[in-house]
């Protein structure tokens, strides 16, 4: 492989005064095709053949990941820092239309599942 990779660099490297060929068999020219290939090129049948479904799974992947890191930073914690832990939180037993802090944990879990699986493809796509 090395020594095919040299001919190619010496042949490159050669004055075009001198004008020489390279031949290559269809095996060695096979195997610089896919040294092209594997070296700086996509690692996996899905990156190589559907670059627009991982580029996709990459762009839902950040933008749940930065939708993820806005919404736990807007929700308020259970016991509201110190004065929560002093005075304690006054709740009704009565249990009615769920409220904005219930609704905002439930999207913050989906978006959490959804974090969570785009990661999953990503790292399993090969970009």
């Amino acid at each position: 492989m090395f020594a095919l990779i040299a001919a190619v660099a010496t042949a490159v490297a050669t004055p075009l005064a001198k004008a020489t060929t390279l031949t290559l068999t269809p095996d060695q020219l096979k195997a610089l095709e896919s040294a092209a290939v594997t070296v700086g090129g996509p690692k996996s049948p899905l990156a190589l053949h559907a670059a627009w479904l991982t580029h996709g799974f990459a762009g839902i992947f950040i933008l749940s990941a930065i939708l993820l890191i806005f919404l736990l930073a807007i929700q308020t914690t259970k016991q509201e820092g110190l004065s929560g832990t002093i005075g304690g939180k006054v709740e009704s037993a009565y249990k009615g239309r769920v409220g904005i802090d219930k609704q905002l944990q439930r999207f913050t879990t989906g978006v959490a599942i959804t974090f969570v699986l785009f990661a999953t493809l990503v790292s399993l796509s090969g970009i």
